[in-house]
């Protein structure tokens, strides 16, 4: 074994001085290297084990960064991160200040598009390589890597579906590990499980596209992979090259716990297990609330149904998919497909909870429109990762929700301070209401470990005093609520401010509101949303009819991206922690 080669790595150029005999002790290198970072700073780990001999022989094939190259959702690229000038800094991944964990034009001339939602490299490559022709360039390489998870998405297809009647030199390789965060669903995957297998129809549907197939082939075979690789680069117009991997390849337990292990948090780097959580219990995830609650309201209303789109196990409705399987759909990576079905649900009398994470529902709007609002259709969105999300970063963060949908006729909006609110208003919601709801919540846990509660019914608009005061009302929508319960309690002179949990983004509660015009001076507006457009920014409009003649300060997102980092270090940033509004607080008092 020749010991420290990727030690010697800095870019592709230094990985084409080694001979092909010794790629295959780089990839055992690589994926050390990426499980030694990963166990102690944490990440997504499964995924880009999965294609290190594919990262290593990409780069030695082709001539990037001339050649274009494309990660589809990006979970996979640390090895490409680390053989493209980034392994001294790759322990800053995901970190205030450090890389992103997807790729990000910004940050290399090697990331040639930026990716974090799945499905887009289909399309971009596609672009691409149709400029190359534009400007002359017939010889320029076009790859994009893509998932059987994500290609089964409705944007990949209608990138397939243009790119099978062009000329375009562009190669899709399809990374077939039969898993995405979660298991692939759907006939698409029983399709390529019948071509794995050699018991498909006669007729393949990657050339029946117009795409020049090959495979399947074991992607873990570098020398096969390398000497297939070399064949296809010497083929012109579009090529679709099938591997077979395995996620996890090189960790066991990655391998055999493919969805914990997708990003596994900090784990023992030579056995594999993972670090035990201190023993103190602490208040459950808001998914997992919303999970619970969930099945506790199927099991009494047969009506209800779950629906996810390829998150069962993020966004918790795995506990209805594993206790009530006929109610509970995972559609695949296909949120617009999720958000119609269940339209299409609502219009036959069943109460169907559509849950999505607050960014991938951005993929999704027009049907939330046109075929849910416009007709009026009592959907219950449940939007998880409402707000900021953390080292994920900004193609994660659920910061545009409130903006996106208050202008959305028909839509209520409710935001839960805790967790035995979001129960509550999901009881109410499945009880039968005339109009569709959009719930959002955050990512990780909530405040009390005294959530199984009985059920309250809420009024629809109505909002909470949480505190009487006298000179300063704090407007708060949401989790964001308990960093102004902290503000407060470090506050000498309480007895000034009034706190008021609005719950509802829309309807407002108007006669609250207009209460609080008639009698205070100073209105401070919390969000964990974008300033423009947002609950503060109705809060203004309505001042400004109102006539209201005081002060108002709306905390909340500016306009501008935010990177990755700690949630706590985000609300540093961003001024949404407790200090931040307990300053601003002392000096209007």
């Amino acid at each position: 074994m020749v010991p420290n080669l990727l030690k010697h790595i800095n870019s592709p150029v230094d990985l084409k001085k080694l001979s092909k005999s010794t790629l295959g002790e780089l990839a055992i290198e690589l994926r050390k290297f990426i499980i030694d970072i990963v166990a102690t700073k944490e990440g997504h780990l499964g995924a880009s084990l999965g294609v290190i001999e594919l990262t290593i022989a990409l780069h030695y094939v082709f001539d990037t960064p001339n050649d274009k190259l494309i990660w589809d959702v990006g979970h996979q690229a640390y090895g490409h991160k680390i053989l493209t000038g980034r392994k001294e800094v790759f322990e800053t991944n995901r970190q205030l200040n450090g890389i992103s964990g997807f790729p990000k034009r910004s940050e290399s001339k090697y990331d040639d598009f930026g990716t974090g939602h799945s499905s887009t490299s289909i399309s971009a490559i596609l672009g691409m390589a149709m400029a190359s022709q534009l400007n002359g360039d017939d010889k320029k390489q076009h790859i994009a890597v893509i998932g059987d998870a994500s290609i089964a998405s409705g944007m990949a297809f209608e990138g397939l579906n243009h790119l099978g009647v062009t000329n375009a030199n562009v190669l899709i390789i399809l990374n077939d590990n039969a898993i995405g965060i979660d298991p692939s669903v759907g006939a698409l995957k029983k399709y390529l499980t019948n071509v794995k297998q050699g018991t498909a129809k006669d007729e393949n549907i990657f050339e029946c596209l117009n795409l020049k197939y090959s495979g399947p082939i074991d992607g873990h075979d570098l020398p096969k992979l390398l000497k297939e690789l070399e064949r296809l680069k010497s083929i012109e117009g579009p090529r679709l090259l099938h591997l077979i991997t395995t996620k996890g390849k090189g960790l066991k337990q990655a391998e055999e716990n493919q969805v914990t292990y997708h990003a596994p948090g900090k784990f023992n780097k030579e056995t594999g297990e993972l670090r035990k959580k201190g023993a103190v219990e602490q208040p459950p995830k808001y998914q997992d609330v919303f999970g619970h609650t969930l099945v506790e309201l199927a099991k009494k209303n047969e009506k209800i149904v779950g629906i996810t789109p390829a998150m069962p196990t993020g966004s918790s409705l795995k506990y209805m998919m594993e206790e009530i399987p006929n109610r509970a759909f995972d559609v695949g990576i296909a949120e617009q497909h999720a958000v119609t079905l269940a339209a299409g649900m609502a219009t036959q009398g069943l109460v169907p909870f559509c849950n999505v994470y607050s960014t991938f529902l951005q993929r999704a709007y027009d049907q939330v429109i046109h075929d849910v609002a416009l007709q009026n259709l009592p959907v219950i969105f449940c939007l998880d990762r409402a707000g900021l999300v953390g080292q994920d970063g900004p193609t994660h963060h659920g910061v545009f929700d409130l903006a996106y949908l208050q202008c959305i006729p028909n839509l209520i909006i409710f935001s839960p301070i805790n967790e035995v609110e979001l129960r509550n208003i999901m009881f109410t919601a499945q009880n039968g209401l005339k109009n569709p709801i959009a719930i959002r919540y955050p990512r990780g846990k909530g405040t009390t470990l005294d959530w199984r509660k009985d059920f309250s019914k809420i009024e629809i608009g109505s909002a909470r005093e949480l505190k009487t005061g006298s000179k300063v009302a704090i407007l708060s929508l949401g989790h964001i609520g308990n960093e102004v319960q902290k503000a407060i309690a470090r506050i000498k002179d309480k007895t000034k401010i009034a706190h008021y949990d609005m719950r509802f983004a829309k309807p407002l509660d108007m006669d609250l509101l207009h209460k609080v015009f008639e009698n205070f001076n100073h209105i401070i507006t919390i969000e964990d949303g974008c300033k423009i457009g947002g609950f503060g920014s109705t809060i203004l409009e309505n001042a400004n009819s109102f006539g209201y003649k005081g002060h108002i300060r709306i905390f909340g997102i500016d306009d501008t991206f935010i990177d990755q980092g700690t949630i706590e270090e985000l609300y540093d940033i961003c001024g949404l922690n407790a200090k931040a509004i307990k300053q601003y607080i002392e000096q209007v008092l």
